[in-house]
């Protein structure tokens, strides 16, 4: 199974794996929509639809509020902000997201960005700390609130 550049004809699926995936975490499809037209290359699918992920260039501490339009990417990024990597549940647990993850990380690095960044949810945070994210100071506020009270702002340098 291989990850592949998400287009416009896979948004009805990635949002139905969304809402199956992230119930308490809904977002409009113009919030995936908005992601796919500011940074399509942060933007991808594995295999036909059984796992999506989306990533854009990011500045400062406070992750974008939940279901959210940017508007515009900003001018001057210094991190790749992971809006949101799913997987069906039978794809979970095989390596394609921490291997993909990797892949992104190394592209952002090439990039000149000096960090990842994202917000685990649903107790994700060991997962992610596994993947060498630690918890994000300066990140509290409305805008990791919108995630719900289990929400973690997470960092990781790149070299």
């Amino acid at each position: 199974m291989r990850w592949r550049p998400m287009t416009n004809a896979d948004l009805p699926a990635v949002l139905a794996l969304a809402a199956a995936l992230h119930p308490h975490h809904p977002e409009s499809p113009a919030v995936f929509a908005e992601r796919l037209a500011l940074a399509p290359e942060g933007c991808w699918v594995l295999g036909e639809g059984r796992g999506y992920a989306v990533a854009h260039p990011w500045a400062g501490a406070p992750p974008p509020p939940l279901d959210t339009l940017l508007g515009a990417l900003p001018a001057s990024p210094d991190a790749l902000h992971l809006h949101d990597i799913a997987l069906e549940p039978g794809m979970q647990g095989a390596g394609h997201a921490a291997a993909f993850v990797a892949d992104l990380l190394r592209d952002a690095e090439g990039r000149g960005l000096r960090r990842a960044t994202l917000v685990a949810v649903d107790g994700k945070d060991a997962y992610w700390a596994r993947q060498g994210f630690r918890p994000l100071p300066g990140a509290a506020g409305p805008a990791l609130a919108s995630y719900g009270p289990d929400a973690v702002a997470m960092a990781r340098l790149l070299a």
